[in-house]
């Protein structure tokens, strides 16, 4: 790992840990938190950051988040009142270390020194009344006693290759304390065998800190896993076991707890002892595995075990995460969607021999593709809430702004969706709510008047429904208004005086480019942009919005999008010589079109009598102008379902079922409507993906503007 690579690590966890950072401060302000617990996260979460930028030298991070962190040690010990002035300070302080990581990520970017000149002003204000912060030389870990410290360094060949300068880590070891008795010494090779870019170095010394040991681990971080590092706890370390009550733990856990070892001393231990197991060596146990690997003091064994009341030791599976690069994901799926349309083609093949054994097989192939299928599409399927708690920080800085009393209210959180699509929503949800709290909700007087709750409510949710998902933006502001919408619409000439719009039509004006009906242009509205950007990136992603709004009651956004973007099961059709796919799971069921239906469809125009229901549908061969070359046999309703709504699409013949993998459409039909890609189908033509919401509120148009002609 080079240089780069191991910046890029910290950038990538430095913005984990401040999202994580931003939501236990954003759950803690909302009450809806234990505040300990989330206090706890958040100062591990800073000190973590400012660890690893000492590290690599960013002396602006380490010494803002120095600050911050005393703050939060302060409030963790009860030495400071967590007041809501604080908290809002700490999510400034946030914001502001953000700011700071993206300009080690963006070297071009510029960070409002100005901003963080006041906000360390207001931290250093905070802790004037409290005891004053000791300084990074001397930092005091909550958890850890004050010591000398044994550190040896055993230094990988390839520290140098790595860009790991160990100078670094001394210079970063004196903010922790006090280093001593420091012995430099190196292992060289025979000169023949000499490299000099190769690292020999052999470093002990002592460390006379008050920092925990997983404090001292973190300074070598990014050189574990090439090098041998070795921190024995001081003396005083055994005052703190002995004054441990008795428990009922494992001796790993009771020896984590205390601060003789870290996680990763303990991880390594107990993988060694699982190898021992594998090897059926006799086994030897943790606390003594501690101690062979030079990790821990035999004297803190005794008084942990003494501690340690007999049970057996039932160590819990460990949920491991690997994080894999999103392009390789992306490869992999790219892989699979090829897989599909071979097999495919295959399939024809096979149906051609007539072979029972080999369809047989074939057919347990194709089962073992959909599951490698839907296993990997899954990898991809992330929860929605994590777009929704990202809105938390907006609901609350945009209503303070405003002068607004919010509550928001979270639902179906856990509903999954693509990633790629969740990460393309994160624009027009903002869009959405910004507007709903600057247009939609009232303010707190003119709510109390109208005898509604002072305080808004904004109602986020989402669910699965019939394939898709579905996501609901509601507020009990003051609705939209119909009459107004078409009014300025008029004014603006984005329609005439003479067209006829339907209510929700009205509603949809609210998409269009630069259209606006605030009254001034603030920092949040006014200038018209926005809601179309909503509009459009919807479209890209196949989705679709509906807006439901009552005067007085509040306005809903309904959005409604695939579930993934990649492969999907469809069902085959053709009209003429062009082949269609329908996603699957829309379809209800198939109707062959007789003679009889179709003179009860002459009279009643568009509309099909399915026992005793009244079921609209399109000819798809006049939706897109395609010559039937079947004109005089029969034809098939495809009975789909969307939401609340059927409908039924006529075709000239239907294939089955079939997996689909969804391909861009091409420039010269991107612009049609009612499709929303293409595929290769098993012999080898090209087939179109058809959007069913999109294909019949397109007949509806077109019905329309035929009526009205």
């Amino acid at each position: 790992m080079d240089m780069e690579q191991a910046k890029q690590l910290f950038i990538d966890e430095a913005r984990e840990l401040l999202e994580s950072m931003e939501q236990c401060l954003l759950d803690v302000e909302s009450g809806a938190a234990d505040v300990g617990e989330h206090i706890d996260a958040v100062f591990r979460a800073a000190h973590t950051i400012k660890g690893s930028a000492g590290i690599f030298g960013f002396d602006d991070i380490v010494a803002f988040t120095h600050n911050v962190e005393t703050v939060l040690d302060k409030v963790r010990d009860q030495k400071l009142e967590l007041s809501p002035q604080l908290l809002s300070l700490m999510l400034d302080c946030q914001s502001h270390m953000g700011h700071l990581v993206e300009a080690v990520a963006e070297p071009g970017a510029e960070v409002d020194k100005h901003t963080g000149a006041l906000l360390l002003q207001q931290l250093l204000a905070v802790l004037q009344p409290a005891t004053q912060p000791s300084p990074p030389q001397a930092e005091v870990g909550t958890e850890s006693l004050p010591g000398l410290w044994q550190l040896k360094i055993r230094y990988g060949q390839d520290v140098f290759k790595d860009g790991m300068d160990p100078s670094s880590q001394l210079v970063y070891l004196q903010k922790l304390g006090q280093l001593s008795a420091v012995q430099l010494s190196a292992q060289f090779p025979p000169a023949a065998d000499f490299d000099p870019e190769n690292c020999y170095l052999q470093l002990d010394m002592q460390l006379q800190s008050t920092a925990s040991k997983q404090d001292i681990e973190d300074v070598f971080e990014f050189i574990q896993d090439s090098s041998e590092v070795l921190i024995q706890a001081p003396a005083e370390l055994k005052q703190k076991l002995q004054q441990l009550p008795m428990v009922d733990q494992p001796l790993g856990e009771v020896l984590l707890e205390a601060g003789a070892v870290t996680a990763k001393e303990l991880e390594k231990a107990l993988q060694t002892q699982q190898q021992e197991i594998r090897q059926d060596k006799s086994t030897v146990a943790v606390g003594q595995m501690l101690v062979q690997q030079g990790v821990l003091d035999p004297a803190l064994l005794d008084v942990a075990l003494h501690k340690q009341k007999s049970t057996e030791h039932k160590r819990p599976a460990d949920l491991q995460f690997l994080k894999v690069e999103a392009r390789k994901l992306d490869q992999l799926i790219n892989l699979i969607g090829e897989l599909v349309t071979a097999g495919a083609a295959n399939q024809l093949l096979v149906q051609q021999r007539d072979d029972e054994k080999l369809s047989e097989s074939f057919g347990v192939m194709t089962s073992l593709i959909e599951q490698i299928r839907d296993g990997t599409l899954g990898l991809r399927m992330v929860q929605i809430g994590d777009s929704f708690s990202r809105l938390k920080r907006i609901v609350r800085d945009v209503s303070k702004e405003l002068g607004k009393e919010i509550q928001l209210e979270i639902l179906g959180a856990e509903t999954e969706l693509d990633k790629s699509m969740v990460e393309k929503l994160s624009d027009p949800l903002m869009h959405i709510v910004r507007n709903a709290l600057d247009h939609g909700i009232e303010a707190k007087e003119l709510r109390l008047y109208q005898g509604k709750p002072a305080q808004g409510l904004l109602r986020l949710n989402a669910y699965h429904e019939a394939g898709a998902v579905v996501l609901e933006i509601q507020d009990d502001g003051q609705g939209l208004n119909a009459e107004k919408l078409r009014q300025k619409a008029i004014e603006k000439g984005l329609i005439s005086a003479e067209q006829t719009l339907t209510e929700e039509e009205c509603f949809k004006l609210i998409f269009a480019p630069g259209f606006s009906t605030a009254s001034q242009v603030t920092n949040l509205s006014g200038r018209g942009v926005g809601m179309d950007v909503v509009k459009r990136n919807l479209e890209e992603l196949r989705g679709q919005i509906f807006i439901e709004s009552q005067l007085g009651k509040g306005t809903l956004f309904r959005i409604r999008l695939p579930l993934t973007l990649a492969i999907i099961d469809g069902f085959e059709v053709s009209v003429a010589d062009t082949h269609f796919v329908v996603p699957l799971n829309m379809v209800q069921e198939c109707i062959e079109f007789s003679a009889d239906c179709q003179a009860e469809q002459a009279e009643r125009r568009d509309y099909f009598n399915l026992r005793g229901e009244v079921l609209p549908f399109v000819r798809i061969n006049d939706l897109f102008r395609l010559s039937s070359g079947n004109a005089t046999e029969r034809e098939n309703i495809l009975v789909v379902q969307y939401g609340h709504q059927r409908a039924g699409l006529v075709v000239d013949a239907l294939h089955g079922e079939l997996q689909a993998v969804i391909k861009p459409l091409h420039a010269v039909v991107k612009s049609a409507r009612g499709l929303s890609g293409t595929t290769i189908l098993g012999s080898g033509e090209v087939g179109f993906i058809l959007d069913v919401p999109q294909l019949i509120d397109f007949a509806i148009q077109q019905e329309s503007c035929v009526a009205h002609s």
